[in-house]
């Protein structure tokens, strides 16, 4: 394989996926697909839904827009409060804000596959409407906590 092809092109079948599970809800296996060395400015991801099940918690981005290709199987997007059939071929474009907070479920007895592709502005907040939860994220670093623990900003300042 030329030094090329492996810095520039991935296949999905050989990503390395990771098993990620919370019952009752949630059962996904999902891998990074691009080279985080080359590609700086979108990332990728492939992810595999369980029947019945959802990959990642309802949330919405303040920086990054997302989109998803539904590679194979069909499911439900739950988008700013509505719940929008989605099938193979279908590509799902959401724009970060508070207007559009998202989540793919696998909603049939089949396997749902899709392509989860995002710029990487970092660093970045996701808000969790369900939890009532929000996260910071920059490369390496993911805090989660709720608003109201949040601490003042002059908190252990001399």
């Amino acid at each position: 394989m030329s030094d090329l092809r492996e810095r520039l092109v991935r296949n999905v079948a050989e990503v390395a996926l990771e098993h990620q599970q919370r019952e009752p809800l949630y059962d996904t296996r999902c891998g990074s697909v691009t080279n985080r060395d080359v590609a700086r400015k979108l990332g990728a991801g492939y992810d595999e839904v369980q029947p019945g099940q959802r990959g990642c918690p309802y949330h919405y981005h303040l920086a990054q827009e997302e989109m998803f290709v539904i590679l194979e199987g069909e499911g439900t997007l739950r988008v700013a409060g509505e719940m929008i059939p989605v099938r193979t071929g279908d590509v799902i474009t959401i724009p970060p804000g508070p207007e559009y907070p998202h989540q793919i479920i696998n909603t049939s007895t089949a396997l749902l596959k899709f392509m989860s592709i995002s710029t990487q502005e970092r660093p970045e907040v996701c808000y969790y409407p369900d939890s009532g939860k929000v996260g910071a994220f920059h490369f390496g670093t993911r805090l989660m906590q709720r608003p109201e623990a949040n601490l003042d900003y002059w908190d252990g300042e001399p």
